[in-house]
């Protein structure tokens, strides 16, 4: 991956929806070679999808929650990726290390939205806690920059 990626990375990233000649153009590059490069970091997963960014509480989710689950077994496993997927209101779910065994970043439309959500991740296998930390605003929600950090 070279700067021409990463610079066409940057710009997927602000707008997605902009035309191959647009992308070419913001990187010095010409349209059918833009579209080549976007069609490599696709195939090699670089690229993983693209989507639109929308706001929760315009469609009613804008309780924002994230869960560490504290549990007596390993958590790592396909059957509680599996049941965590089947929740519709967990975007984001990993295996940590520390004092939990899961973070889990669910959205969800009211506070009581949120109890019976803990109420089913309390029914997971293994399960025996949580602690819950719910987000009463959020400064911004970077996206990954493609270019590697200084030292």
């Amino acid at each position: 991956m070279d700067d021409l990626d990463r610079g066409l990375l940057a710009a997927l990233q602000r707008d997605a929806t902009q035309s191959y000649a647009a992308l070419a153009q913001a990187v010095g590059l010409s349209t059918g070679a833009a579209h080549e490069r976007v069609r490599k970091l696709r195939e090699q997963g670089v690229i993983r999808r693209t989507t639109v960014d929308v706001d929760p509480a315009a469609v009613g989710r804008g309780v924002l929650a994230f869960v560490l689950v504290e549990a007596n077994a390993w958590m790592g496993d396909r059957p509680t990726h599996e049941a965590l997927a089947a929740l519709p209101e967990v975007e984001e779910a990993h295996v940590i290390a520390g004092p939990a065994s899961l973070l889990v970043k669910l959205r969800v439309g009211t506070p009581e939205q949120l109890q019976a959500s803990l109420r089913r991740l309390f029914q997971l296998d293994g399960v025996t806690g949580t602690r819950t930390i719910v987000v009463l605003e959020t400064f911004f929600d970077r996206p990954l920059d493609p270019y590697p950090p200084n030292p």
